[in-house]
């Protein structure tokens, strides 16, 4: 919630203009015990904005120590006054169960509520849950047109969500064009997930002409972000000299760091470069530690390369 403390503390100067903002050791922007007073005393007379400020403190731990049902206290009192900002943060209370039992259902009922009001990051969860069918029947049509009113919005999440929805052909026909679109809109937001994705249709020539160049550039974007699947997408770049000239090394630093966060396909590949010996000595046990590996996360190649591994007595 990095972000809402930015927003916290230009409230609190609007509530008392000229205030110095203090910062902590990592220069956030700190309130003070007296902004905290003016703060709680707006709240204590029903001032919706106030309130909502009020539950983002106690929900961060800032300025008051970090109290979850004293924050949902508040986001409720300035919620039922109509407050978007409150509706949604309310509706991420209830949606991963801070400060009251996880309940979809409720989560459902104010993300729609902030969402109807034009809350881009509500309308973006809204369409989530109607993707994954959380307290809600799944309906892609549904999550479809909430994407959208996020996405237009500038919403990163909302546009990578979009692009998958397209890429996928979920509440709308298949179109790698307008796939495309709208993950370059969020990969050049920074979006990791978007900018993986983007390397996917440019290595695959989807929506776009094949080019191995460009999905470098995002893969490596996206990875340097510590992004898993990207990290195993330019190893596989490395390893085959696409877009890059082949080097072995690379492909297996790159392997190693998506192996790390559990990626099974990355786990896979550095198997068959210990198998094989590419950048490093053959090594059939660790070959088969890798497989062994991969196989655990669901990869079925590498359930059957620790097979053969076995067989073979390795």
């Amino acid at each position: 919630m990095k972000y809402l403390i930015i927003i916290v503390t230009a409230t609190v100067l609007a509530f008392n203009p000229g205030t110095s903002i203090a910062t902590d050791k990592g220069n956030t922007p700190a309130i003070t015990t007296e902004q905290v007073q003016k703060i709680r005393s707006a709240a204590q007379q029903g001032n919706a904005v106030a309130e909502w400020i009020l539950g983002v403190m106690y929900d961060d731990g800032k300025g008051v120590p970090q109290n979850y049902t004293e924050a949902m206290k508040w986001y409720r009192l300035s919620a039922e006054q109509g407050y978007a900002e409150a509706q949604y943060l309310l509706g991420v209370m209830y949606y991963s169960g801070r400060g009251v039992p996880k309940n979809y259902t409720e989560a459902m009922k104010w993300f729609r509520l902030s969402a109807e009001q034009g809350n881009a990051n509500a309308q973006f969860n809204l369409g989530n849950m109607y993707s994954n069918g959380m307290g809600v029947p799944q309906n892609y049509t549904e999550a479809m047109k909430w994407f959208r009113l996020s996405a237009e919005q500038g919403n990163a999440e909302a546009q990578f969500s979009l692009g998958v929805m397209y890429a996928d052909g979920k509440g709308v026909p298949k179109n790698y064009t307008e796939a495309m679109k709208w993950y370059r809109l969020s990969a050049e937001q920074g979006d990791a997930d978007a900018q993986n994705n983007l390397g996917v249709m440019y290595a695959d020539g989807k929506g776009v002409p094949k080019n191995y160049t460009e999905a470098m550039k995002w893969y490596r974007l996206s990875a340097e972000q510590g992004d898993a699947d990207a990290q195993n997408n330019l190893g596989v770049m490395y390893a085959d000299g696409q877009g890059v000239r082949q080097s072995y090394p690379d492909a297996l630093k790159w392997y190693r760091l998506a192996s790390s966060k559990g990626n099974a396909q990355a786990q896979y590949n550095l198997g068959i470069m210990y198998k094989n010996g590419l950048g490093v000595r053959v090594n059939k046990a660790t070959a088969k530690e890798w497989f062994g590996k991969a196989c655990d996360n669901g990869d079925q190649q590498g359930c059957d390369r620790y097979r053969e591994l076995s067989l073979q007595g390795k």
